[in-house]
């Protein structure tokens, strides 16, 4: 009987040794479920964090992307400015010169007005001699009709 109550004993120590152990194993397994009901919820927030990330990111290529565009409607827009910039400084030294040749040919305009203007005046002389001469020699030529009708009178 002591035999059976010390393996009794011995069993009961067993089984107080194995609840404890029972015990302290469902502790670890609810603390170790809890932790995963944890990290399931973190990995939710996580998965959100990352699906909210990647709505981002995209939205950021589709910016980066339009981005790209207006870059190289700039370029292209600097381009045709740089090329409007040149032509408009061509017209403008083609209209300097233009107006340089503008000036110096008003400059010969005026110079030969002046001569224009001197050549009718002397032409004016000219004419006023020249009438003057026909006269005379109108006046002449009546002298010398009167001069020989009267020298054949005599």
């Amino acid at each position: 009987m002591n035999s059976l109550r010390i393996e009794v004993d011995e069993a009961n120590a067993t089984v107080e040794d194995l609840k404890a152990k029972v015990k302290t194993l469902e502790q670890e397994n609810l603390a170790k479920e809890q932790e995963i009901t944890s990290l399931t919820h973190r990995n939710q927030l996580l998965e959100s964090e990352v699906e909210k990330i990647e709505g981002n990111m995209k939205e950021f290529k589709d910016k980066a992307d339009v981005s790209a565009q207006h870059d190289t409607q700039n370029e292209a827009l600097q381009r045709r400015l740089q090329l409007l910039e040149e032509e408009a400084e061509e017209a403008d030294k083609n209209l300097r010169e233009t107006n340089e040749k503008l000036r110096q040919t008003d400059v010969k305009a005026g110079h030969y007005e002046r001569k224009v203007q001197a050549l009718e005046s002397s032409n004016t002389q000219w004419e006023s001699k020249y009438e003057e001469m026909a006269k005379k020699y109108a006046d002449l030529q009546k002298e010398l009709h009167d001069l020989e009708v009267s020298i054949s009178n005599v």
